[in-house]
């Protein structure tokens, strides 16, 4: 046991460590690493040999890994995506709002978004694309950092402001594109002109030529749950008709969603 899982014990008598362990071998997996040895597995998911063996057997074998028989390469098998199926069908948000972002969809035309934060990042659990939009990059499930994105503006504007600096100070503050915003205190500048407007949009922070809108989802005790987004390009409007045209709308959007 290392000396992290030690300390997590202590702190945490229920936290049962094969559990996790076993959710450190799936995590491994990703864009970066399709596939992987047995040895690449122990590597990755900092587990020695033997440990990596049996977690990747007993995933192996309930389903959740592939394995090649020729390269005898792992992989993530279907079955895994069944974890997220069962996450949107049985999510009081995601109900609610799929009516509100069809809607959104239809009246607009643009790539219309539900996204939730998770630690530093917003991830996206419900997405409606545009015809318009040529990349399918994202996707249900795609994290992106919440400091420079509108959904992520959009919701650490709805909590306290020392909690949002928390999570900034905690982000990688990387610079996507010249148009990044990665200092701390505009940052905080610009979460605050959030509250104040009712929604955030962001401008080719991310990706040349993005455009962004969004607000936040709001639960009964007035805190954010999530964030509806509008996404398009600037090849398509300028910034200024993204706020005009759009502004409106998301707010509208994410207030229906909030008080269903």
């Amino acid at each position: 046991m290392t000396e992290a899982e030690k300390k997590t014990r202590k702190s945490d008598p229920l936290m049962v460590q094969s559990v996790a362990k076993a959710f450190r071998v799936l995590e491994a997996f990703g864009p970066q690493v399709p596939s992987m040895t047995l040895s690449e597995i122990a590597q990755q998911s900092e587990l020695d040999l033997s440990a990596a063996q049996r977690f990747t057997h007993t995933l192996h074998r309930l389903g959740y890994l592939d394995k090649d028989p020729v390269t005898r390469q792992f992989s993530l098998s279907i079955r895994v995506l069944d974890l997220a199926h069962h996450y949107t069908r049985s999510s009081p948000l995601v109900r609610q709002a799929m009516p509100v972002l069809q809607h959104l969809s239809k009246e607009t035309e643009e790539t219309v978004n539900l996204t939730m934060l998770d630690r530093t990042d917003i991830v996206y659990v419900a997405r409606i694309q545009s015809r318009h939009v040529l990349s399918t990059d994202v996707t249900s499930g795609t994290r992106i950092p919440a400091f420079c994105s509108s959904p992520g503006r959009a919701i650490l504007s709805r909590i306290m402001p020392e909690q949002a600096r928390a999570i900034i100070d905690a982000s990688s503050l990387t610079r996507f594109t010249s148009a990044t915003e990665i200092d701390p205190e505009r940052l905080m500048e610009i979460i605050a002109e959030v509250r104040e407007a009712g929604y955030a949009a962001c401008f080719e922070e991310l990706y040349h030529g993005d455009a962004s809108i969004a607000a936040p989802v709001l639960g009964p005790d007035g805190q954010p749950v999530g964030a509806v987004s509008i996404a398009t390009s600037l090849v398509r409007f300028s910034r200024e008709e993204v706020v005009a045209n759009f502004s409106a709308l998301i707010i509208a959007a994410a207030r229906s969603i909030s008080n269903n």
